[in-house]
């Protein structure tokens, strides 16, 4: 099985902790390494990198090196009114943390609609028999949660106690191993619960 590695190259060490956070939640096969300078992936193997995601300053630093790897290459922008150039995908990072989230897996999907290299695609038959064992319901609860619900919401869409819904949602976090709700919004999106576009 082929491992895909992403390097993260930027100043800001909050950016680089976040945005690898983030990818390992979207990604978990991935290897993610943070690169504070250009400098500092140069010293290690600049070549065998799936995806850069780089700072804007730092790309246009060293457009050489990243206009060779285009395809692989997403800018990370301070907001969207970086410049539209030809051919560069951009992210950006001053979005919630929902926000965020929902521009990775698009990035993600639009570069690997036929699913990324080494990993399974999951069919809807064995959506659930997944190896968590989430149940009908906190299957339901889990896609509300996704698509924004709070869980007075989900109570009353699901015609269940506010109780119940608390119990689902601590149950779906202790099986999944995840807390935030845009970890739990990523893991729906990528097992196929919601479509990233109902997020």
């Amino acid at each position: 099985m082929h491992i895909p590695e992403i390097a993260v190259i930027d100043a800001n060490t909050l950016s680089c902790l976040g945005l690898q956070n983030l990818l390992s939640e979207i990604i978990p096969q991935a290897i993610i390494r943070t690169f504070h300078s250009f400098r500092d992936l140069t010293d290690d193997t600049p070549d065998m990198y799936a995806h850069y995601f780089v700072s804007a300053q730092i790309f246009f630093e060293h457009t050489a090196f990243f206009r060779q790897r285009l395809t692989q290459t997403i800018v990370l922008a301070g907001s969207d009114s970086l410049p539209r150039l030809a051919g560069v995908k951009t992210l950006n990072i001053c979005q919630d943390e929902n926000g965020l989230a929902r521009s990775i897996l698009q990035l993600h999907r639009h570069g690997h609609q036929g699913g990324h290299p080494g990993s399974e695609v999951m069919s809807v038959e064995n959506l659930g028999a997944d190896m968590h064992d989430l149940s009908v319901r906190e299957i339901e609860v889990l896609c509300l949660v996704a698509r924004g619900f709070i869980n007075k919401e989900i109570a009353e869409r699901l015609h269940i106690s506010l109780t119940t819904v608390i119990s689902h949602r601590k149950n779906i976090t202790e099986k999944l191993g995840i807390k935030s709700v845009s970890g739990l919004t990523i893991y729906a999106v990528m097992h196929g619960y919601v479509e990233a576009d109902q997020i």
